[in-house]
């Protein structure tokens, strides 16, 4: 059924608009005017949602305003709905009107029309693979399969809003210093290309010889001043060859696991992805779906090449007859902690509740490096500026000292 956006006045005379979906303009305009809402302007959208003829820039445009919060609370309410007794049609429609984002509410708009045509409710999400990933589609099937969409839902709302919470906390844990590092290498910047050469000047015309400090900070200085878009430009580039190096998958392997290699902050990576990994699996083992097909979904969110390189293994091994936690354990890079509690899960038969006590207890774990590393960089920044700043006026210092020196 086509889509319909329109822009609108109420019987109040205030501004409205959303979309409409309905077999004509025609029908669409009547829909309207039997809710008192009197049309300004309406257009077909329904050619925007084509799957097979959309262009990578519009899909990018009108996927990227799906915010993770948004999902979240979308499924929340979808799962509200569902247990309180409406039907899966009915809840899409309700949810639809309720969307502030116009790109979910014409994407919500079509998956209602999809299911009203017959298809499952995860057949008509499995159309938007940038709004709904593989792991949210494959929940939803297993929900539908077994009678507990609702139940699904719920556990998938959870998993979103955690995921964004620990996103959440990782940025605000590290704005600071971020913020804290580049402002100090600007005002660094500004005192070796503005401040110093001024003062370094006055030396210069005495004919002195300078001590080595200030020779020192005169190259450094020259340095900056002559060659600063060298300096802008390294990052560029660098960021440039990584871009480039990720997009070839033997390149994004060795990138994954030269981070995995990084004193602390590979630990750290490693947690979170055995965190990520665990907690997606056991979500999807809890809602029925078979082992070999939950871990090569779980692979692919890992974020990281090693980690699916990994996994990939484990679960050959698993397909021949394996343990998990005995194919996990065989990787080094894999954290043992993890794998050890996996093997106990598997032996007791409590897989998927191990698996969560995992996720949870990698997630804290996280955090609290985080929090840790944190409280370590802002003072070792504040050292740092503080050295440097203390070299630029000792290396100014010096040669008034022995000036005065000269004098007596």
């Amino acid at each position: 059924m086509p889509v319909f956006e329109y822009k609108a006045l109420t019987s109040k005379g205030k501004k409205s608009s959303g979309i409409i979906d309905a077999k004509s303009l025609t029908s669409a305009g009547a829909k309207l005017r039997q809710q008192n809402i009197f049309i300004v302007s309406i257009k077909e959208v329904d050619s925007e949602f084509s799957t097979e003829k959309k262009s990578k820039t519009s899909s990018f445009f009108m996927f990227s305003r799906v915010q993770t919060s948004e999902m979240a609370m979308i499924t929340r309410q979808m799962a509200t709905l569902l247990s309180a007794g409406f039907p899966l049609v009915s809840a899409v429609s309700t949810l639809t009107d309720q969307t502030k984002s116009k790109a979910f509410q014409k994407i919500l708009s079509k998956i209602k029309d999809s299911i009203e045509e017959g298809n499952s409710f995860a057949a008509a999400l499995s159309m938007y693979p940038s709004v709904f990933s593989q792991v949210y589609v494959s929940m939803v099937n297993a929900g539908e399969s077994s009678g507990t969409l609702e139940i699904v839902l719920e556990r998938l709302a959870d998993i979103t809003e955690k995921r964004e919470e620990t996103k959440k906390n990782l940025q605000a844990s590290l704005a600071y210093p971020v913020l804290m590092a580049f402002i100090g290498a600007m005002v660094l910047f500004f005192l070796l290309t503005y401040i110093v050469p001024g003062i370094i000047d006055i030396f210069s015309d005495m004919n002195q010889t300078l001590p080595g400090p200030t020779l020192f900070l005169i190259s450094v200085s020259s340095f900056f001043k002559t060659l600063w878009w060298l300096i802008l430009l390294i990052p560029v580039v660098l960021f440039f060859l990584v871009h480039m190096a990720k997009k070839s998958e033997k390149g994004a392997y060795i990138i994954d696991k030269t981070l995995f290699n990084i004193p602390k902050a590979g630990e750290l990576l490693q947690k979170l992805s055995a965190a990520r990994f665990t907690r997606i699996l056991g979500s999807l083992l809890e809602n029925g779906v078979p082992m070999l097909t939950a871990l090569d979904i779980a692979r692919t969110i890992t974020g990281n090449r090693v980690f699916t390189k990994i996994i990939s293994q484990a679960a050959e091994a698993v397909e021949q007859g394996g343990e998990l936690g005995y194919a996990l354990e065989a990787h080094s890079l894999f954290p043992s902690l993890a794998s050890q509690m996996i093997r106990v899960g598997e032996k007791s038969g409590e897989l998927e509740k191990m698996l969560e006590k995992t996720a949870d207890l990698y997630e804290k774990e996280v955090e609290s490096s985080v929090a840790a590393i944190t409280a370590l960089i802002e003072p070792l920044i504040i050292l740092v500026m503080g050295a440097v700043v203390g070299f630029i006026v000792l290396s100014i210092c010096l040669p008034i000292f022995e000036m005065n020196q000269l004098v007596q």
